[in-house]
Formats: structure tokens, C-alpha cells, sequence
């Protein structure tokens, strides 16, 4: 029996933005277009030298951990070996991969470090990702019934979701999704649940079936023949130790992306908000339907500076190291205008997810405190993105 479908019921809570008029909307808009420019225009030599370095330090850290499970039969080795692949996963992931996927590195023209060049240690093909993530949930971001990334479509982690029997395991659903978070996101990225209900043919799932099969030869021979071959009598430890990695790696990227997109603070929004919307209005849907992290350089660093997801999300093709710079201006205007700049520890912060994904695991769940979507002051135009181009919204 096919798995019930996710639905969405209307909600009617006043939104964090319910106050502002269209021009001040606007006017916001417009003082984050500045930003954007004036950030875009400054990048240069400094902005190259950290990507390099950055990918320097990757493939460095790389090389010593697989060149230290070459002894993986010595424990100190295993572990060297095993933290030193794992910190290198992350950073392919977070800092690189997703960023220079996002194009935020295409003003360089540097062939080697290009959105259309780039893959990554990661079983999803970044073909798929970049249509899933950059275009679906980059434009739709936190819309019920267009971003799929609200629940991943295997969680209830909204109010305005309706409740499933299947939810009743959510919590152990999570759990099972951070340990195998990257196939989570591979199998959603071929998009089964569109095939299920026809807006995805079967001829284009066996497109994609025949790409992801490429992609995955490649990675699992890589982690589990290869190196492990590599090691000699140590093959075993040493694929132990890749599955290790790999796992830490997704546990780590599960908790900042979910710390980034539903704790407390942030906001849902119905689909007809997408009618008309203008750039201004784009920008604060951003904002209050994104949640930032707090901590350390090298914290934002391992996090691929996710931890900065509101400024991510209003400008996803600036170049990462230069949130931090911006952060202080973005939380300035919120404040300014009256609007929710949600920000926390990455423990409080994906505490209140934990606290949400059982809440809801039950029928009803309450009401996510924060979570407010009542549409802002109408306006005309279309939609735009973060280059002031119009947006094609799907459907």
C-alpha cells in the first residue's frame, strides 16, 4: 500500500512581517540590494585565496587520513585516519561542494571550481541537486505544498501538515535519517513521490536511476574497494573507517541544515504567497523561514557557513566567507523593521527541532511557536532572485 500523501490545512496566524506596509517591504528590499552589490562588486584576490586555501586544507586532510588507514590495523591510525576523513567529508560537502554548486565561486571563471564543472563526495549527483535545492527550495523556500524540503516528504515538522499514522515513528525516523542522511537525500532527489503521483513520468526516474547509478559506482568503489584494497590485510578496518566517516559526516550535515530551516522562531507560508510576489517580498519570505547558528570562525567554517542561513538564503550566490561580514547589517535591518532574526547555539537550536519532530509525531501537535504565515501587504510584479531576474514558479 502506497504511503499517504502530504497535505497541507490553511493557517491563519499573523505573520512575523504582518505589520510592514508594501513600501516599506520595498524599501527593505531595496536596502539589501545594496548590500548585495556593494559585496558582489568588492570580491577579488582575498575571496580566491581562501576558496584555495580552503580546498588546500580539504584535499590535505584527506590525504593524511586515507595515508593513515594505510596502518589501520594500529588504533591511534584508525582514529587519526577516521578524523581526519571525516573533518575532510565535511568540508567537500559543506564549505566547498555546496558552495561552489550554489555558483558562488563562478565569478572567478576558474574551470576546476565552477557550478557546471563541480562534483562531489557525495552519493547525490550534483545535477540533481542543483535543480532540488538551488532552484525547487531556494525559490520556494518554506512553502507549503512547493518546498519539498519541509519534512523531506518522510516528516511532519509543521502544524499545517497534516498528520500521518506513519508519523508516529518520526522520531526514529530522524534518528534514521541523520545516520544515512546523504542516501536520504539522494532518494529524495529522484523525486518518487512525483512519479507516485504523475507530475514525474517513469521515463524521466529511469534517467535519473541511470545517472545516480554512475554516481554511486564511483563513490562506493572509492570507500569500500579502492582505498580499502589499498590497505592490504587492513581492508576491513579501513572500510570500517570510510563508513565511519561517512556517517559522521551525515550526522553533522543533518543537524546544521535542520538547524537552519525548522526550529522555533522560524516561518511556513501558503502557496498562494507566491502570487505576485515581488523581490521585496522575497527577501523577508528568506528571512523569517531561515534560522541562523551561532559560535566560533572555524564552527562557521565546518558548517560551510550554513550557520549564516539567512544571509544564505537572501543571497545563495555570494560567496560563503563573506556572511559573517554582512551578518551584523542583515540583523541590524531586521531589528530596524521589526522582524524576527532567529539565531541560537547549535545544541538549543536543534534541541527545539527534536522538541517539534515529537511534538508532531502525534496528531494535532500544537502550535510551533513562531511559525506565523499570514501573507504581507498585497503587491504587484513578479517574483524575483537574489540577481533581480524574474523567478518561473513552477505550477
Amino acid at each position: 500500500m502506497p504511503p499517504t500523501p502530504i497535505t497541507f490545512s490553511p493557517q491563519t496566524r499573523p505573520s512575523a512581517a504582518a505589520h510592514l506596509t508594501a513600501e516599506q517591504v520595498e524599501q527593505l528590499g531595496a536596502e539589501l540590494d545594496a548590500i548585495r552589490a556593494e559585496v558582489m562588486d568588492s570580491l577579488g584576490e582575498a575571496d580566491a585565496r581562501y576558496i584555495h586555501k580552503i580546498i588546500a586544507i580539504q584535499r590535505g586532510l584527506e590525504m593524511a587520513g586515507r595515508g593513515a588507514l594505510l596502518f589501520s590495523r594500529f588504533p591511534p591510525a584508525f582514529v587519526a585516519g577516521t578524523l581526519a576523513l571525516s573533518v575532510a567529508k565535511i568540508l567537500d560537502n559543506m564549505e566547498i561542494g555546496h558552495n561552489v554548486l550554489h555558483g558562488q565561486w563562478d565569478w572567478m571563471r576558474d574551470p576546476r571550481i565552477h557550478s557546471t564543472t563541480w562534483e562531489w563526495d557525495h552519493t547525490t549527483p550534483a545535477e540533481a541537486w542543483k535543480k532540488t535545492h538551488n532552484y525547487e527550495h531556494h525559490t520556494f523556500t518554506n512553502v507549503r505544498g512547493k518546498d519539498r524540503d519541509l519534512g523531506y516528504s518522510v516528516m511532519r515538522i509543521t502544524p499545517e501538515q497534516d498528520w500521518r499514522p506513519v508519523d508516529l515513528i518520526q522520531p526514529l525516523t530522524n534518528v534514521g535519517l541523520s545516520l544515512i542522511f546523504e542516501w536520504g537525500i539522494t532518494l529524495y532527489d529522484l523525486e518518487f513521490d512525483r512519479v507516485q503521483d504523475g507530475t514525474k513520468s517513469k521515463e524521466e526516474l529511469k534517467k535519473d536511476l541511470k545517472v545516480l547509478w554512475r554516481k554511486l559506482r564511483r563513490q562506493l568503489a572509492k570507500d569500500y574497494l579502492l582505498f580499502p584494497a589499498l590497505s592490504g590485510p587492513n581492508f576491513l578496518r579501513t572500510a570500517l573507517a570510510n563508513l565511519t566517516a561517512n556517517v559522521i559526516r551525515n550526522v553533522w550535515s543533518h543537524a546544521v541544515i535542520f538547524c537552519g530551516h525548522f526550529p522555533d522562531g522560524t516561518e511556513t507560508f501558503e502557496e498562494d504567497r507566491l502570487e505576485g510576489e515581488t523581490k521585496g517580498e522575497w527577501y523577508v519570505r528568506q528571512m523569517l523561514g531561515s534560522a541562523n547558528l551561532t559560535g566560533s570562525p572555524v564552527f562557521h567554517i565546518m558548517t560551510g557557513n550554513l550557520s549564516h542561513q539567512i544571509e544564505h538564503h537572501l543571497f545563495p550566490d555570494m560567496p560563503s566567507n563573506r556572511y559573517a561580514e554582512i551578518a551584523p547589517r542583515i540583523r541590524e535591518i531586521c531589528d530596524r523593521y521589526g522582524l524576527t532574526y532567529t539565531a541560537g547555539s547549535l545544541p538549543k537550536q536543534y534541541g527545539k527541532v527534536v522538541r517539534t519532530i515529537c511534538r508532531l509525531a502525534f496528531p494535532g501537535g500544537g502550535t510551533k511557536k513562531g511559525a506565523q504565515v499570514t501573507a504581507l501587504p498585497a503587491q504587484t510584479g513578479p517574483a524575483r532572485s537574489t540577481d533581480g531576474t524574474p523567478v518561473r514558479l513552477a505550477g
